[in-house]
């Protein structure tokens, strides 16, 4: 088979079952794509290739034996390094815990491994989920492969960085303010967040623990929902998991838009902040080709985002100082100086602060469900800018908090990022919908329906195709 870093999780699949492909093949594919490409764009913190060709030789012995484990069986992986794997080091891409070694998987770790996954490695991010991108840390920042020059969004910016080159079908992120859909919208990949509490995030280093996510990450819809049935699930040893989950989440996927309700979050980027007009214009598109496939697309009205973002600020800041405190007074040094910065500002907020916004939090979550009595999926914006140069530190500054992710942390909602055009100089651009708590089918419903027809997901980044 031909271009084997270009198939998806489902496609390789099928080759295995077609027998057209081994997974030893397709992890030495990986492999070496990874070996080729990864110093340009700095994706992968670590690669395992002895245990990841190991797992594949293991994973194709048991397909010769009938022995499929699930929908992931043989499929490369990669991890978000602020994941404990057993064994191996869990840096959060931090000078902090160079020597930290995990004793065990995390939960979401041995749901892949029991799903036949195969790792590749360790992904870059921004550290702590904070603070980046950075060149002070001791590892480089991962830049975006559609334009080594420019950001690749954060902080799950490896996990996007290795999809958008074609090194592997699926990674693993995490999201507080918008980590795995920032990323996934900058490197024109998708992204998903699910409902707060779906997926566990026990062995997941905390930045804000009422406001942590993890999510898959991959280059097809269908993917994000074979490896959220893998993932999902309760677990008691985590104090925010959600039961009564259903799994089979790619179940409407062929459905279609046609009778869906979308509400149309317009004011986000025209009103509460005015978004680069290339991104409006995309949003625009977006809404109107799904009216075309038979939705109905009406405007609908949410507190204004401003509200939203700074509830999201005030509690990250004051948990992530919680969190971070102790460090941050005896190893100042030890850290980047952007997170420095970013999690200090938390030792300023009261309790008072920290309380009133959690009343805050509530009634939004109350005003945006209300508003789902009406509409079945949102269509947000997800940056408000296509993606800046890496080395611009005043325009990532002035761009970073420019997003509509972050309101629905606070709300917990799940949400899916993806591609949504093409700015003038040739990055992406991305759209965000929002679905109703645990109606993560509905969403990825209205996510494939825009895939097949939009057909942005076919696009590749210069010098990766």
């Amino acid at each position: 088979m031909t271009d084997l870093h270009w198939l998806t999780a489902t496609e390789i699949a099928a080759a295995y079952a077609s027998r057209e492909l081994s997974p030893v093949e397709a992890v030495k594919a990986s492999l070496d794509r990874i070996s080729a490409h990864d110093s340009r764009i700095n994706a992968f913190l670590k690669v395992d290739g002895e245990a990841a060709i190991a797992a594949a030789r293991t994973a194709e012995k048991e397909i010769r034996a009938g022995r499929v484990r699930g929908p992931l069986h043989g499929v490369p992986v990669g991890i978000k390094d602020i994941i404990d794997m057993a064994g191996e080091c869990t840096t959060c891409h931090s000078r902090i815990l160079l020597d930290r070694v995990a004793r065990e998987d995390a939960p979401v770790i041995g749901r892949l491994r029991a799903a036949g996954a195969i790792v590749l490695g360790k992904l870059a991010l921004h550290e702590f989920a904070i603070g980046g991108p950075s060149f002070d840390l001791p590892f480089p920042p991962a830049r975006n492969p559609w334009n080594a020059d420019h950001h690749p969004g954060g902080s799950s910016s490896g996990s996007a960085a290795a999809l958008a080159a074609g090194f592997l079908p699926l990674a693993l992120g995490t999201d507080t303010g918008g980590s795995v859909r920032h990323p996934a919208g900058a490197c024109g990949v998708i992204g998903l967040k699910p409902t707060y509490g779906l997926v566990s995030r026990r062995g997941v280093f905390p930045l804000s623990f009422t406001l942590d996510h993890v999510g898959p990450m991959a280059r097809s819809v269908r993917d994000i929902a074979s490896a959220l049935d893998v993932i999902a699930g309760h677990d008691a040893g985590d104090p925010g998991s959600a039961a009564g989950t259903h799994g089979d989440y790619g179940a409407d996927i062929e459905r279609g838009a046609r009778g869906l309700r979308i509400g149309y979050v317009r004011h986000f980027h025209t009103t509460d902040a005015a978004a680069d007009p290339e991104v409006g214009a995309a949003l625009d598109e977006v809404a109107r080709v799904l009216g075309t496939e038979g939705a109905n697309v009406r405007d609908v009205t949410l507190p204004r985002l401003q509200e939203l973002s700074g509830v999201q600020r005030v509690i990250m800041q004051a948990e992530s100082w919680a969190i971070h405190d102790r460090w941050l007074r005896e190893r100042p040094g030890d850290y980047g100086r952007t997170t420095r910065i970013r999690i200090a500002a938390g030792a300023f907020l009261s309790a008072a602060d920290y309380v009133h916004a959690q009343q805050h939090r509530t009634r939004m979550i109350a005003a945006v469900d209300d508003v789902f009595r009406d509409v079945d999926v949102l269509l947000v914006a997800n940056s408000l800018d296509p993606a800046c140069r890496i080395d611009d530190a005043e325009a990532i500054a002035r761009t970073f908090p420019r997003q509509a992710r972050a309101p629905f942390n606070v709300t917990g909602h799940p949400a899916l990022s993806m591609m949504s055009g093409l700015s003038a100089q040739g990055l992406p651009l991305s759209v965000q919908f929002v679905g109703r708590f645990h109606d993560e089918r509905t969403l990825l419903r209205v996510g494939a329906a825009y895939e097949r027809a939009s057909g942005w997901h076919t696009k590749r980044a210069p010098g990766y195709a």
